[in-house]
């Protein structure tokens, strides 16, 4: 899609206030493991293409959010 085809109506505007106050915030760098995982596992995921690691890891992090959602729920019902 062009940036022309992009709709910016619903973003407000930016000033200069907004620019003194707006701090970079970088990922935190990903740590090197090495993991085991089933070879039809590792097989589904690469035949996705390029960037199967990156998208392992987005798989397992939706786990941990879902999980710690549960569980906070789970206190709250207490």
């Amino acid at each position: 899609m062009p940036d022309s085809e992009i709709d910016y109506s619903d973003i407000p505007a930016t000033d200069k206030e907004f620019w003194k106050i707006a701090k970079v915030k970088l990922p935190q760098p990903k740590k090197a493991i090495s993991l085991r995982i089933d070879p039809e596992v590792l097989d589904w995921f690469k035949a996705q293409g390029k960037g199967y690691q990156s998208r392992m890891n987005a798989v397992l992090k939706a786990y941990v959010k879902a999980q710690q959602e549960k569980i906070r729920a789970v206190k709250l019902s207490r």
